[in-house]
């Protein structure tokens, strides 16, 4: 059967489609042969050239589009198509690699179509467009959280270059205290009982082991890195607040046509703000677009609330089931099968920011008596630390698939209640082992005597 034969007995799912090589000077563009005389053409990556080119797939009948993710250089022609009203799928490259050894870019585009054309490609994931600006906005906030954050490096650089012990005495230079005494350094202030004085009545050190640490070694040199790294770390500080304004805007409007919820917002189980949180309420904002509090999930405070929104969305009903958004997230075991044989099952590397902030979560929760702590020290004991996380970051993510697509409440079982289930299916096993020889597995009730007497 030659190759034209067995393509034509393929079943065609997407009759108009087209399939897009994206580039970032230019994208070359292939529809059916039937469609146009020239079936590949080359665009420029223009604004004017990328309308061009929808316009051309408009007079070529196309309804359906698949392009590579390809950098950040698709995000561009994605939404142009998009406004003309075409189904564009943006595919994974893993998925779309074309036969070795004919790597063109005309090929790469007639193989991306002829594979969307039969079916063969899966569309990424891809929130609406109010998720995706809000996504678009935290992801700029953490930017700038990591720029600040080396500015405060260069900070703690400055005063150790002059000897002045601040930052070993006072747990944050950037808290009240610190920032007191900085500035009062930058304004040339130079004696240590002085500066001492802004002491925070919170800070636990006391005023003479301040007064020890800024003994220093001042040097104009150093005095000038420090102000510029102040000036720097407010810049940062103006432009993470204007971040935190918009994030609060689009909350508002994501929730702004939702039912207000019926119960009020349950109590905060944790009041302690969080270092580098958002300027304004997270909680009262997700649970007035939600209509439900995804922080009474033990791990999942208010910043990791809104990150695993801005990253997931809220219509859970993209994924059939759980087991589905667990192994998006690469969260599930592997499934590399061969001959009847498991050849791997180990979870699939990912750079899904979702995951990792679960994994950190699960970290943090396995320090804590809760029902998902001792589940992640009873695993850690038994298969390590690395897979207990994995493990309890899926268990996590379950729970909050669960809380936006069916609503769940979550109830903590309480710490016993992983280790009673894990002894129950352990005495299952014996019993069902000890019957097949023939035994009964008894309880030894002496023990249990003895153990009350003593």
């Amino acid at each position: 059967m030659t190759q034209s034969n067995r393509q034509s007995s393929m079943p065609i799912i997407h009759q108009n489609a087209a399939g897009i090589d994206i580039g970032a000077k230019f994208h070359v563009v292939a529809v059916g042969s039937d469609k146009a005389k020239e079936p590949v053409r080359t665009f420029q990556s223009f604004t004017t050239d990328l309308h061009a080119m929808a316009k051309w797939l408009k007079s070529c009948e196309v309804t359906s589009i698949a392009m590579e993710s390809t950098g950040i250089y698709w995000i561009p022609a994605f939404e142009i198509l998009e406004n003309y009203g075409f189904e564009v799928f943006l595919v994974n490259p893993r998925e779309a690699k074309n036969v070795p050894g004919r790597k063109t870019d005309v090929n790469d585009a007639q193989w991306i179509q002829r594979l969307h054309q039969f079916g063969l490609l899966r569309a990424s994931f891809r929130p609406e467009k109010q998720i995706t600006v809000l996504r678009a906005y935290i992801r700029q906030r953490e930017r700038m959280l990591e720029f600040r954050a080396s500015h405060i490096q260069h900070m703690q650089k400055a005063l150790m270059q002059m000897n002045l012990q601040l930052h070993h005495v006072v747990s944050d230079i950037t808290g009240a205290t610190g920032m007191k005494i900085i500035r009062a350094i930058m304004n040339g202030e130079r004696c240590p009982a002085v500066l001492a004085e802004h002491r925070d009545i919170r800070c636990k050190e006391s005023i003479k082991t301040i007064e020890e640490s800024l003994k220093g070694n001042y040097q104009e040199e150093h005095l000038f890195s420090l102000t510029q790294a102040v000036e720097l770390f407010d810049y940062y500080t103006q432009k993470i607040n204007e971040c935190d304004r918009r994030i609060e805007e689009t909350l508002s409007l994501l929730g702004k046509d939702n039912k207000l919820p019926d119960q009020p917002l349950p109590k905060a189980r944790h009041r302690t703000k969080q270092p580098n949180s958002l300027s304004f309420d997270v909680r009262a904002s997700l649970y007035q677009a939600l209509g439900m509090d995804l922080t009474q999930i033990h791990g999942v405070g208010p910043s990791l609330a809104l990150k695993l929104i801005s990253e997931c969305g809220t219509d859970m009903s993209r994924w059939p089931s759980s087991k589905h958004f667990t192994s998006w997230l690469c969260l599930s075991p592997g499934n590399k099968v061969s001959g009847g044989k498991v050849l791997s099952s180990r979870t699939r590397r990912s750079s899904s920011r979702a995951a990792a902030a679960l994994r950190l979560a699960a970290v943090t929760i396995g320090k804590t008596n809760t029902a998902l702590g001792a589940f992640y020290r009873r695993l850690s004991a038994r298969i390590g630390k690395s897979k207990a996380i994995t493990a309890t970051a899926r268990k996590m993510a379950v729970l909050f698939f669960n809380a936006l697509r069916y609503g769940m409440q979550y109830v903590d079982p309480g710490a016993n209640y992983y280790e009673a289930r894990y002894q129950k299916r352990v005495l299952d096993n014996l019993s069902k082992r000890a019957a097949a020889l023939g035994y009964i597995l008894q309880e030894n009730k002496m023990q249990d005597l003895v153990q009350g007497v003593s």
